[in-house]
């Protein structure tokens, strides 16, 4: 069988906990595509006997691996199999490319693998602070391709259970855990405090000169938060060319609510932008 794909989005953990628990699936992945598809290689689901996790781009095409899984499920000695689906009047659907799937039985034994083909395709990002918007960030960032390290410097400020590709840090000082972040590492700032976040963005600045390895530093605030730190980083010795790398206020324009669970959708779709930008 060819070389399997990194898998990209969908509710990973939720299926490594249900084959953990004994039940047994098959993984059906987006393995290559010709033309316009719906959905791009590493898009996946799992098809149990009675549900399925994640989607491979919905409509006649999701329906017909479905049943080919669920003869696979029916067969024990099946283990491995590949199809070629044209997305044309045959399916039902107008796209008019080709979608190549790879199918594999999985069980508890697979979780490990699972795990290891999952995490290259994640984008890192560094989310400093655990109030009300870190948290509806989380959230909104849970089923997408980014592997979050989120920072605090108070102590029991995270939830007691966090999405499966979240890892929390305790660091006081809180712009200490800057220096040991991944390089590509999007960052977002939002602590409590203006001064918190003042020492996170130096820190980033400061990696900057060293290793320009950070392709978003973004701080959530209004124009005039931007304006009254732009000073006092000025005073610091940094110049205008390396402050406009940073980006505040953070959102796309034009979304103006306040709620958290808003401001998180605009600054995670933000994000979605700026990772394909720089693919």
């Amino acid at each position: 069988m060819a070389a399997e794909p990194s898998l990209i989005g969908g509710d990973l953990p939720a299926l490594l906990a249900r084959l953990q628990q004994g039940e047994t699936a098959v993984l059906v992945a987006v393995a290559q595509t010709q033309g316009s598809v719906p959905r791009e290689p590493g898009a996946w689901m799992a098809v149990f006997a009675a549900d399925e996790l994640g989607t491979i781009g919905g409509g006649q095409l999701e329906w017909q691996a479905i049943a080919q899984a669920r003869e696979m499920l029916a067969d024990p000695l099946a283990a491995e199999a590949r199809w070629r689906h044209p997305l044309g009047p045959s399916l039902g659907q107008c796209c008019g490319g080709v979608v190549h799937l790879q199918a594999r039985r999985l069980s508890a034994a697979d979780v490990a693998d699972l795990q290891a083909r999952w995490h290259p395709a994640l984008t890192p990002l560094a989310l400093f602070g655990g109030g009300h918007v870190g948290r509806a960030l989380v959230r909104a960032l849970a089923p997408l391709p980014f592997a979050v390290h989120w920072i605090d410097s108070r102590d029991g400020v995270f939830p007691p259970d966090v999405p499966g590709n979240v890892r929390t840090e305790h660091s006081d000082p809180v712009h200490r855990a800057v220096a040991d972040l991944p390089a590509g590492s999007r960052v977002l700032v939002m602590s409590f405090s203006h001064a918190e976040d003042l020492d996170i963005v130096a820190a980033c600045l400061e990696r900057q000169r060293r290793e320009a390895d950070l392709p978003f530093v973004g701080l959530i605030g209004s124009r005039t938060k931007w304006a009254a730190f732009r000073r006092r980083l000025e005073a610091r010795g940094y110049t205008p060319a390396e402050l406009d790398r940073v980006t505040c206020p953070i959102g796309l324009p034009g979304i103006t609510g306040k709620q958290p669970e808003v401001i998180a959708a605009s600054v995670v779709a933000q994000l979605l932008l700026e990772v394909s930008r720089a693919s």
